[in-house]
């Protein structure tokens, strides 16, 4: 973890080298029981290869080393496999009829689910933060902005509710990725032909699979056709934009001028190397870098997804390693950081009711009759019951 990517150790352990040698290792393991369930393998072969790849002493130093002589992890994973068999027979079965890009899309599916569900996890603690704060601040009134400039009278609680919404339809989006992982099972060149070689149905082997691993089989390997991938980062993508919006509006409303809003204190947070007074928004500004950060991921993955070539690519496929594995950081980072800031958020009611009425003559212009800003709330309550019940109705379909 580096010391410029502040909050990184919240994601610890989910998209770095262990992670991903651990997913190789899973899918490794998962394929000769795909093979046997599909009658292309001794069961007890299967059991004895599932143990010996289980069983293998991770050497990092090996791997990375070997790395960029085959172009990916994979094939140096492969020979310390084989080295470490127990005979030359069972050597040979490992990884028989996979091919390099099949074991590390698989892997990268893995790590992309336990990160998700990290993500969905966090969004729900959101979810739940902010759908206090809607109900609490429910008719709090406040000054609404258009453009930097005031508008007309809003309520906090709707401000909480849109955040909120927004975090429902983020989190919709990485619960429709989760259900659809799919694995990557197609051989040297997406036609399976080792496995038909055997005798076996290569269809039934990729089944197997895929029901062994948990994830979805697509109708055909996705070699060059980067879809699963796209899919991902959009979602991603997504979570870091609604968590950007929310920091934003903190980070605005945290300002002194204004002082509508906090960050929950706590001690050594905030600080500054020379001025003692200074309290920053310190999730919120991480979160914002976050926001800012992701759409170029998200676009190099679609870069990528467009100049594949011939049946496996060349270069773009590499290019997606980096990219993906950032904004998976990213995302969780960002999601954790989030579900804290909404989690410790400090509202000053009064300051934001007594601005709104101090501005009274500004935000009632649109009306054209002075008047208390509290009367000229519109729908805003009504907004808030939706966007709670939502959220009611999404726990109830959870249960």
């Amino acid at each position: 973890m580096s010391l410029l990517s502040p909050g990184a150790h919240r994601a610890a352990g989910l998209a770095d080298d262990t992670a991903l040698v651990a997913a190789m290792l899973a899918v490794e393991a998962a394929w000769p029981h795909a093979l046997a369930a599909a009658g292309a393998l001794d069961a007890a072969d299967a059991l004895a290869l599932d143990r010996a790849v289980r069983g293998w002493p991770v050497d990092l130093d090996r791997l990375r080393a070997g790395t960029e002589a085959a172009g990916n992890p994979v094939a140096p994973l492969v020979g310390a496999l084989r080295d470490a068999a127990p005979d030359d027979r069972l050597a040979r079965l490992i990884h028989r009829g996979l091919t390099s890009q099949d074991v590390l899309d698989t892997a990268l599916v893995l790590i992309a689910r336990n990160t998700l569900n990290r993500v969905r996890d966090d969004l729900g603690a959101t979810a739940h933060a902010l759908a206090a704060l809607a109900g609490r601040q429910r008719d709090t009134v406040m000054a609404g902005r258009t453009l930097t400039q005031y508008a007309v009278p809003v309520t906090f609680g709707l401000k909480a509710a849109r955040w909120l919404s927004g975090v429902l339809d983020a989190r919709d989006d990485v619960e429709h990725v989760l259900r659809a992982l799919p694995v990557q099972c197609g051989g040297a060149a997406g036609t399976l032909a080792l496995v038909a070689e055997t005798g076996a149905d290569p269809v039934a082997a990729a089944q197997a699979f895929a029901d062994r691993l948990g994830l979805v089989r697509p109708g055909l390997p996705w070699h060059t056709t980067r879809t699963p991938v796209t899919r991902i980062g959009a979602a991603l993508a997504s979570v870091c934009a609604m968590t950007g919006v929310i920091a934003s509006d903190v980070a605005v409303l945290s300002r002194p001028e204004i002082a509508e809003v906090r960050e929950g204190a706590v001690p050594g947070r905030g600080g500054s190397s020379t001025m003692p007074h200074k309290r920053n928004p310190v999730l919120a500004v991480l979160v914002r870098g976050a926001a800012h950060q992701a759409p170029q991921l998200e676009a190099q993955l679609r870069l990528a997804a467009g100049l594949t070539v011939d049946e496996r690519p060349d270069g773009a496929w590499h290019s997606e390693w980096p990219a993906l594995r950032r904004l998976l950081e990213l995302t969780a980072t960002a999601a954790s950081q989030t579900a804290e800031l909404t989690a410790g958020m400090e509202v000053d009611a009064e300051a934001m009711t007594a601005r709104a009425r101090a501005a009274s003559g500004l935000l009632l212009a649109e009306r054209g009759t002075p008047g208390d800003p509290a009367d000229y709330l519109g729908a805003s309550g009504a907004f808030v019951d939706t966007v709670l019940a939502r959220l009611r109705r999404a726990g109830a379909d959870h249960d």
